[in-house]
């Protein structure tokens, strides 16, 4: 006895179940499809559902995959059928050919040339230039020229007048708007310490050595160094060692927002020098 499972539902209700799917399938895909072309360029190769490096076999199966799927006789009652099929035949049309495909993707290729030429002409006309000061300089402030040496200006070096306040702490920038062949760029000059014999730069913090002999480490005192703008005193405490690190507090360079950073005095021994007399020796 042959036994049959029904539902209510004969196998034409079944059929009209798919179709009704397919349509509203096809509906939703279409709507989708039409939002984006509103809004951009049609992209014939995601039309296919496809990359920009895909093989002919790919875009052949793929235009008769979905031809056939949205085919306005499969597709009666849907009314985006018909959109949808005609974005299909011109996306093949374009990409089946491969002189049209390559005029294709030059198209789309071109508004990224453009891009990065302005990037590459906005990179051309900023330039960065660095100058070294002498340390009073960042104390009182000084004015000089800077020369701008640029391969791509077909005018020659340029030249700027650079004015630096009092209280400029190293390592700021300023920003001089260019003229000539390129103005509307800038040139940003960065000042640094110029070498020094006196002092290592850290910063704002300012770095020398101090030689006192053993007596003085052991007994403690003070001792005078040379700071940028003068003598400077340094409590020397008792027993302190080699290579001890004293710290005085504002009188170093200035700071970027505000203030003055510390000199740090590296405690050294002077080496002591002994004289020897010479021993006379007997005979006899």
């Amino acid at each position: 006895m042959e036994t049959s499972f029904d539902n209510g539902v004969g196998q034409s209700g079944f059929q009209n179940i798919y179709y009704l799917l397919r349509r509203s399938f096809a509906k939703f895909f279409s709507f989708v499809t039409i939002r984006r072309l509103q809004h951009s360029e049609p992209n014939h190769y995601a039309t296919l559902g496809l990359h920009g490096q895909c093989t002919p076999d790919q875009i052949r199966s793929a235009y008769r995959l979905l031809a056939k799927q949205f085919h306005p006789d499969v597709n009666r009652d849907c009314a985006e059928a018909l959109a949808r099929t005609q974005e299909l035949n011109a996306a093949y049309e374009i990409l089946s050919d491969p002189e049209t495909r390559r005029a294709y993707d030059e198209s789309r290729n071109r508004p990224k040339q453009r891009g990065a030429a302005t990037r590459s002409s906005t990179a051309e006309r900023n330039i960065k230039e660095e100058v070294h000061l002498r340390m009073e300089e960042f104390l009182r402030g000084t004015t000089m020229e800077v020369r701008v040496n640029d391969p791509a200006n077909p005018d020659g070096p340029e030249t700027y007048d650079l004015v630096v306040p009092p209280e400029t702490a190293p390592g700021t920038r300023f920003k001089i708007p260019r003229e000539g062949h390129f103005e509307g760029g800038f040139v940003t000059v960065q000042v640094r310490a110029r070498a020094d014999f006196r002092f290592k730069v850290r910063g704002s913090d300012l770095r020398c050595d101090l030689r006192i002999s053993f007596q003085r480490a052991a007994q403690g005192g003070s001792e005078m160094v040379q700071g940028i703008s003068g003598r400077v005193r340094v409590d020397i405490p008792r027993g302190v060692g080699r290579n001890e690190v004293i710290r005085i507090s504002g009188e170093g360079l200035p700071k970027p927002r505000g203030g003055r950073g510390d000199l740090l005095v590296r405690i050294q021994y002077r080496p002591e020098v002994r004289i020897l007399r010479p021993t006379t020796r007997r005979t006899g």
